[in-house]
């Protein structure tokens, strides 16, 4: 994929959470409910906004690992041919 857009990620994104449940279900589990924001050049946004709708803080930033943050761009760069940098926002 030469040209990669906030669309076209979010038409593979269930491709993208699939090989990423494969290699690690706990890193899964921590982006399986991530929004894609925005892509803009190679800097992914995603928040978690939709957890934001239950009472209390399901977010769990602090709990996400920078190892786990590397598997979602491994998995991503696998799917799409392209290396994103991933941002929580």
């Amino acid at each position: 994929m030469a040209e990669l857009d906030l669309a076209t990620l979010k038409g593979v994104w269930n491709q993208v959470l699939d090989l990423l449940l494969d290699v690690d279900r706990i890193t899964w589990l921590a982006f399986f409910d991530a929004r894609l924001v925005s892509l803009e050049g190679s800097e992914l946004r995603i928040n978690f906004s939709d957890s934001e709708k239950f009472g209390g803080d399901h977010n769990y930033k602090s709990r996400r690992k920078p190892e786990q943050t590397a598997k979602l761009v491994a998995a991503i760069a696998k799917v799409c041919g392209v290396t994103l940098e991933v941002i929580e926002v």
